[in-house]
């Protein structure tokens, strides 16, 4: 399986919904909390091309972009193939 990226905020309910769809599909993550580590922003800024809101989204090198890009590549059933998990 490949690895997952999450950077998120404790209070974000768009990067909750995030993790809910990965542990529905029992995939491990790894959760990069910003407010947390506020320093990681510039980092994450510029891997996502720019992009300011979280969740920011990266599978392996792949930047998915945030929740609703996530629920969008699921809902087209390219999720699965993506995470190198197969069709579920």
């Amino acid at each position: 399986m490949k690895r997952v990226i999450i950077y998120s905020t404790l209070t974000c309910p768009y990067c909750i919904k995030a993790k809910q769809l990965f542990e529905s599909k029992s995939v491990d993550y790894q959760e990069v909390l910003i407010d947390k580590h506020p320093e990681l922003i510039a980092e994450v800024v510029k891997k996502s091309g720019g992009q300011k809101t979280v969740p920011q989204i990266f599978i392996d090198d792949y930047h998915v972009g945030g929740c609703d890009d996530l629920y969008s590549l699921d809902k087209k059933r390219q999720l699965d193939s993506l995470l190198g998990t197969g069709t579920k």
